[in-house]
């Protein structure tokens, strides 16, 4: 029960009781538990309500000590006659209790993860801290462990001890700055929050676990003591291929998504029924990878999930973690890959949440040009500290690892990048050379990537960077940030600007299409369409497009097509694949009843075909990323509103020819300079009638002329439809 060492006094110090009645003891395995005094064995308690409490041993039951109170408040004593490990049998008045006293524990935090923890190192923070349900001596329960290294005293607090900050106090680890203690017969399923007195503070403050792994239905912020039993994965073969499926070389084609919002029964979401539904859905579209907008446990529904606190934890709205476990394994047996927005710019102000977490700024930067956002009124992690980077790196890895999640898309990476974003002049603080570049925040960046490569062989980054700074999905080793992709914001700014624009006009934005193409293969760029673009009076896509119904659509139907042949990754939020009217609403399911309409049909089946072309058509997916893999044949045909560019597959064996005529008017026997002679096939053409379309084509393709064009040694004499897009593969001679 307790070694003998030197013994300790019978008697507690009047200091210490006041302090633990007062919930200010900071050092509760000093008082309370097993203790060795000059009469002998010892044990004390707090107990507060309880009737009667007897210690007896653990292994034959037999009466070793009676508890009695000590003065007022709930503190019990007792000598007892054995030192063996032993039980408190408590009498509650409707119930009689029996467990392992916390106290009687050693310290349970390994060696090792006490010296990485005080390091700032630990990786396997989400194994580490908050509740782990284990077995200590035969005992089962949970160990509670969190960091607050300028906190006087925290407590673990629950349904289990009726929130009380004194039933539960913590012993404080100095050299990690970790509180922890094990709570014997605990079993998951229980609801908890840890009490925190703060430097000088006088009255303790509730904070949720930064590191929970499940968290109770919102409003409510409790954590949940989690069932550590493992998921059963059936993955196994698709983990070992996805790092092939997710290359630069690769057809990659993202559906986004907001869990709550695609499709409801009873008048919402779960993970369940997403799997009936939702990935059905994803394959028959030809889509190859789900994007989850944040599914990381956030307070605010309305911020989408881009608030999270939970940062190891799938939000309880959707289901359990197991739950969330079976959705992505399911998933990857439909051959579909799981990317999660993620969130390491910043975390809201909610006063349950990591600000201000042990009384200091803990996890934020104390200065507010450093440390918050103006512009979403949240506050910024302090990168600067080994201790949080580790945080952000370890919730990374529980995704990617515990969860198979196949990437993660960083949120916000321009914000992180540079000191003076969105910010004044007077409202930053320069780096240590003066300049604007965050180099915590450089550092950072690289070391996520870098563990994510040696830790989770095939799963990506994708990096939200909308400047120019060089490099971000370029090799670490050849100085980049290492993200494996970038969205590429200035193609989606230009293309929807464009696609806004009266046909009439276009000729004065001809650039809008083509500048992208200048530096298309300065990174590894996915070609973004997303949630930020349908919502806040932005319109939704369709909602874009001018002109009257019929050239709305086709004028749609032509962006989705040059969107599908320009080189990069795709990604397109829900609902732009019917072309729904609306903006997005976050609270109401999309407007399925569209597709009765067969020009909303149409968009939708557009779409599908262009998933599964994209995919069969080397040329348009093996050379996304390669200068080599695109040709102009026309770059200046400005006041017809005319562009065509060839794309390349590796062997030059299959090119595919793209023509785009963005303007109503039909052009009819156009002649284009081609590489090869011989037949050129049509395989796509976003006019065709099944679309919604008029029907102009080329009659399932064309023959070469004999005679050169455009500095061609050949060409091909085409029908161009209006607000069109059509496609030929060469087939050869």
């Amino acid at each position: 029960m307790v070694q003998q060492t030197t013994p300790e006094p019978t008697i507690v110090d009047e200091a210490a009781i006041r302090a633990l009645l007062e919930g200010r003891l900071d050092d509760p395995f000093a008082v309370l538990g097993p203790h060795w005094t000059a009469e002998g064995p010892l044990v004390r308690a707090f107990l507060p309500g309880c009737r009667r409490a007897e210690v007896v041993g653990r292994a034959d039951g037999s009466l070793y000590g009676v508890l009695e109170a000590v003065g007022e408040g709930g503190l019990m004593a007792a000598p007892v006659s054995s030192a063996d490990p032993y039980i408190l049998r408590i009498d509650w008045g409707d119930t009689v209790q029996e467990t392992e006293d916390p106290y009687s524990f050693p310290l349970l935090l390994g060696e090792v993860d006490v010296y990485l923890l005080g390091e700032g190192t630990h990786l396997e923070i989400g194994r580490c801290l908050g509740a782990q349900a284990i077995e200590v001596d035969g005992v089962p329960g949970v160990r509670f462990a969190v960091w607050a290294p300028n906190a006087e005293r925290v407590s673990v607090i629950g349904d289990f001890n009726n929130w009380d900050g004194r039933r539960h106090m913590m012993r404080k680890r100095l050299e990690a700055g970790v509180f922890e203690i094990f709570i014997p017969r605990l079993t998951p399923g229980h609801r908890y929050k840890f009490e925190i007195r703060g430097p000088g503070a006088v009255l303790p403050f509730e904070k949720s676990d930064p590191v929970g792994l499940q968290f109770e239905a919102a409003p409510s912020t409790a954590a949940v003591v989690t069932d550590p039993a493992p998921f059963a994965w059936t993955d196994d073969v698709w983990m070992a291929e996805r790092g092939e499926r997710q290359s630069a070389s690769a057809a990659i084609s993202v559906y986004e998504i907001h869990a709550g919002s695609w499709r409801h029964r009873d008048g919402g979401a779960d993970w369940g029924f997403l799997i009936e539904t939702l990935i059905p859905y994803v394959r028959d579209m030809g889509f190859t990878h789900i994007e989850l907008l944040p599914v990381m446990e956030h307070p605010f529904g309305g911020s989408w999930g881009y608030q999270p606190l939970g940062l190891f934890a799938p939000t309880s709205r959707y289901g359990t973690p197991r739950d969330f476990a079976a959705f992505v394994d399911a998933c990857h047996a439909a051959g579909i890959g799981v990317l999660l927005d993620w969130v390491p710019a910043h975390f809201p102000t909610d006063p349950h949440g990591l600000g201000n977490f042990d009384g200091t700024p803990l996890y934020e930067h104390a200065d507010p040009r450093e440390g918050f956002h103006q512009d979403w009124n949240t506050l910024i992690f302090n990168l600067g500290r080994n201790e949080v980077i580790a945080y952000l790196i370890a919730s990374a890895l529980e995704w990617l690892q515990h969860f198979h999640i196949d990437g993660l898309r960083v949120d916000a990476v321009a914000s992180m990048l540079y000191r003076d974003y969105s910010r004044s002049s007077d409202a930053w603080i320069p780096n240590e050379y003066g300049g604007r570049e965050n180099l915590e925040s450089v550092a950072f960046l690289k070391r996520l990537n870098e563990v994510v490569r040696e830790k989770v062989p095939g799963a990506i980054t994708i990096a939200e960077e909308s400047t120019t700074w060089p490099g971000v999905s370029a090799p670490l080793e050849e100085g980049g940030l290492g993200f494996d992709f970038k969205w590429n914001m200035g193609w989606m700014n230009d293309t929807l600007f464009y696609a806004s624009q009266n046909p009439i006009y276009r000729r004065w934005h001809h650039d809008k299409v083509t500048f992208g193409l200048s530096y298309a293969f300065t990174e590894r760029f996915v070609l973004p369409i997303s949630h930020d673009e349908v919502v806040h009076g932005k319109r939704s896509l369709i909602g874009r497009m001018p002109g009257d119904r019929w050239q709305r659509f086709a004028n749609m139907r032509a962006i989705l097509g040059l969107m599908w042949m320009h080189p990069g990754k795709k990604l397109l939020f829900m609902g732009c694949e019917i072309a729904q009217e609306r903006e997005w609403n976050h609270d109401a399911e999309l407007d399925w009843w569209h597709l009765d309409d067969p020009m909303h049909a149409g968009v939708q089946s557009l779409v599908r075909d262009l998933n599964h072309l994209y995919a069969r058509e080397p040329a348009l997916h093996l050379r996304d990323a390669e200068q080599g893999g695109f040709q102009w044949v026309l770059v200046d045909e400005r006041e017809l509103s005319l562009y065509a560019f060839i794309r390349w597959d590796p062997m030059g064996f299959s090119p595919v020819l793209v023509v785009a005529n963005m303007t109503p008017e039909p052009r009819l026997g156009f002649t284009l300079g081609v590489p090869k002679s011989g037949f050129w096939r049509e395989v796509l053409n976003s006019d065709a009638g099944v679309y919604g379309g008029s029907n102009h084509g080329n009659f399932g393709g064309v023959k070469t002329r004999g005679h050169g064009a455009q500095g061609f040694p050949d060409s091909i004499e085409v029908t161009v439809p209006p607000l069109g897009v059509v496609a030929f593969r060469f087939e050869g001679e």
